[in-house]
């Protein structure tokens, strides 16, 4: 039937190829990635003997298409779906450590734990009630009042800021959300679209917290409780980047091709198609035509690419902003900070997946720990802790731009400083990484989102999917499910885009950003 393009191999083009693949849709698959990894920000990066998670990965999904095709890739008994009592499958556990006998094309169930560190105290995060028994009888009637006001006094979602307050009051905004939004897209919130509040936290609110604990007393079912405050999830046993690596296994299986360290430069289109690519692989500049091309690729950098875009396409294109990130990951022998919580884990140590870093001091933005996450991500799970620290940035700037040991020697200080290790001595090892693009933002030329969305739509044969291929802060499932749209629309010779874009819009599926 012709060939197909797919640009990037992460979770959304590798979806891609997988769907078209297994429906025998005739067509010839090759999936050009600019990187030597497989799996984009969902990758597992591998240090010694050690695995690095990038942001933090957790498998859930509302969506039955998205849960399903992780059981075909990690087949296990049972099936998820969003209304499954306990919200989790019945899997393989790990909750006493590395088992040899645990296979390694497994899922792990997981207990969610994510917690707020601000003034040396954690408190929970998704906000609950117990938050405000932590804070001590004045912030508690400071914060119970402002979040009375802000129930009687709305203010206009305009931008971020508000979209919290209104949710919050203007007391636990200040807290919890103000100042680590600010690290995290690098503006403060009254500057960012309240669009990123309605597609990452839709339906969590003091008022949803209240529901869903009133529903644990009562014993309630966890049928509408909203995805941010789920307690369990799933995680493949040696990180995300492993189920997407056995996907592009079974794509080679059923016939894909998937070129590595082949970076798409140019796009070439001709009455109103797109007709190839042009890709950068070793130095050596390759065409290649195709009669569809799925692009995951940041559609800034699509639309650079391209010849004739009209003078406001490119502009609104090219002003599109994002926040790029570095993780250094820290071996320490042990943690200063002390497990209080009634959870059980392996050596004892706090219960965290993440850990928020709400210290306007610290440029820390979030802690991993990733033994919390899989066990078998480290070696001696059991005697040293395997940290992720994560900062917000931007390419070129000068955290981006410090040698490795001297970044990572400035994360141990933070941690030092915030009581989380007893001294840089702790450090066994570290390694550092950085991810360009990782956060599609909200703000400067993204109100005109639409002007890119008609331009790219204009050609028949170009489908735009996943995070940056849509310029939309999604969750992984969200990327798959764009993925699926355009397989979809593919087979059946649909013409509009409409379904594609229109994945993660709708105002019923409540969502936290955690991936």
């Amino acid at each position: 039937m012709g060939k197909i393009i797919v640009i990037g191999a992460g979770p959304a083009g590798l979806t891609a190829a997988y769907e078209l693949l297994k429906k025998n849709s005739g067509y010839e698959i090759i999936i050009l990635e600019e990187s030597d990894r497989i799996g984009g920000i969902s990758q597992t990066v591998k240090y010694k003997n050690y695995r690095m998670d990038l942001g933090g990965h957790r498998f859930f999904s509302k969506i039955d298409r998205v849960n399903e095709m992780w059981d075909e890739i990690m087949p296990l008994q049972g099936k998820l779906s969003y209304d499954d009592k306990v919200l989790g499958r019945e899997r393989v556990l790990a909750e006493n450590g590395p088992d040899p006998e645990i296979q390694d094309r497994v899922m792990l169930k997981r207990t969610r734990v994510s917690r707020i560190y601000f003034g040396r105290k954690f408190f929970d995060y998704p906000i609950s009630g117990k938050v405000f028994g932590q804070m001590g009888l004045g912030m508690m009637m400071k914060a119970g009042f402002s979040y009375l006001g802000s129930c009687f006094s709305k203010k206009p979602e305009d931008c971020l800021e508000n979209f919290y307050i209104n949710r919050f009051g203007k007391q636990l905004y200040s807290m919890f959300f103000e100042g680590y939004t600010e690290k995290l897209w690098g503006r403060h919130p009254r500057e960012i679209s309240a669009d990123w509040g309605a597609q990452r936290v839709k339906g969590l609110s003091v008022m949803a917290i209240a529901k869903n604990m009133l529903s644990k007393i009562f014993g309630g079912k966890q049928k509408k409780v909203e995805t941010s405050l789920i307690e369990e999830f799933v995680y493949p046993k040696l990180g995300p980047g492993q189920l997407w690596e056995c996907v592009a296994d079974e794509v080679k299986k059923m016939g894909g091709e998937i070129r590595m360290n082949c970076a798409v430069e140019k796009i070439y289109a001709e009455d109103g198609k797109i007709t190839g690519v042009e890709y950068s692989c070793g130095g050596e500049k390759t065409r290649l035509d195709g009669d569809i091309v799925i692009s995951s690729m940041p559609v800034k950098d699509l639309v650079k690419g391209m010849d004739n875009v009209p003078d406001d396409v490119s502009r609104v294109a090219e002003g599109l902003p994002y926040r790029d990130f570095m993780t250094a990951g820290i071996l320490v022998d042990k943690l200063e900070i002390k497990n209080k919580t009634k959870m059980k884990t392996l050596g004892d140590i706090v219960p965290d997946c993440w850990i928020y870093i709400q210290d306007p001091g610290v440029k820390m933005g979030r802690v991993q720990v990733f033994n919390n996450w899989s066990p078998y991500l480290l070696e001696n799970p059991d005697k040293n802790v395997w940290l992720g620290l994560e900062y917000f940035c931007r390419e070129g700037d000068e955290y981006w731009s410090m040698d490795d040991k001297k970044f990572a020697d400035m994360a141990a200080k933070e941690l030092v400083d915030m009581g989380i290790i007893r001294s840089s001595e702790a450090v066994l090892d570290y390694h550092v990484e950085r991810v360009k693009k990782a956060y599609p933002a909200y703000f400067d030329t993204y109100s005109e989102m639409n002007k890119v969305i008609e331009f790219a739509d204009s050609f028949g044969n170009l489908y735009c999917v996943g995070r940056n291929g849509q310029h939309r802060y999604n969750n992984m499932d969200h990327s798959m499910m764009t993925a699926f749209e355009a397989a979809d629309n593919i087979i059946s010779g649909k013409s509009s885009k409409e379904n594609v874009w229109n994945v993660n819009t709708e105002k019923s599926y409540h969502e936290q950003k955690n991936d």
